[in-house]
């Protein structure tokens, strides 16, 4: 089954829903330069919300590493997400696995960054462009995700309900992620459209 991660959460109920609905995975947005921006405190308590099997993720950007050090000492997420220019070796630096996105809104040069972090948990392949945090809602050319790397691959960017399913199809994602197409306004989430959007992966055979 194609994993799913909902990402931007800024209130302990949509939390609790997605959890309940059975999202694989959720992610808090702690780079100042985003619209769906949580603080340590609020961030801490929307990561105590977090049941069992759930695996939480912090979304970071350029950040100050002393910083991104305070979020892996209080918040104390599974996985760090980076969406900025950081390196491998800058990435791997906080003792935490991580995901590196790649901005595919950036065309063909994203592509070669795709072999510059060997160790990285996972890609994200996100529609946003360079210097952007992602959440945009805007696609790329599905066609575009590569298919020989060893790394599982997350794809990104304007992926809803109605699309999920030929995303799947066309990109074989190891899973998919999004933020504002279950939104109602930038992190707020909709019970009913995170609930549909789980219902149309669960209903497209796994690559």
């Amino acid at each position: 089954m194609t994993r799913v991660k909902y990402c931007g959460f800024t209130r302990l109920e949509d939390v609790q829903a997605a959890a309940a609905l059975g999202v694989d995975a959720v992610g808090f947005v702690m780079t100042r330069k985003s619209k769906r921006y949580v603080g340590l405190e609020q961030a801490r308590a929307l990561r105590e919300a977090v049941p069992p099997f759930v695996t939480t993720v912090v979304l970071v950007m350029d950040d100050e590493p002393a910083y991104v050090d305070e979020i892996v000492r209080q918040v104390r997420p599974d996985m760090l997400q980076f969406h900025g220019v950081e390196t491998d070796e800058a990435c791997a630096a906080h003792g935490t696995r991580y995901l590196k996105a790649i901005a595919m809104g950036e065309g063909q040069g994203a592509l070669a960054r795709l072999r510059a972090y060997p160790r990285a948990t996972g890609l994200l392949l996100d529609g946003h462009g360079l210097g952007e945090t992602g959440g945009s809602g805007v696609a790329f050319d599905w066609n575009l995700m590569p298919r020989d790397l060893a790394q599982p691959l997350v794809l990104a960017g304007g992926l809803t309900a109605a699309n999920v399913a030929e995303a799947i199809r066309v990109a074989r994602p190891w899973g998919v992620d999004l933020s504002s197409g279950i939104e109602t306004s930038p992190g707020l989430k909709d019970r009913a459209k995170m609930e549909r959007f789980l219902a149309a992966v669960r209903a497209v055979p796994s690559a």
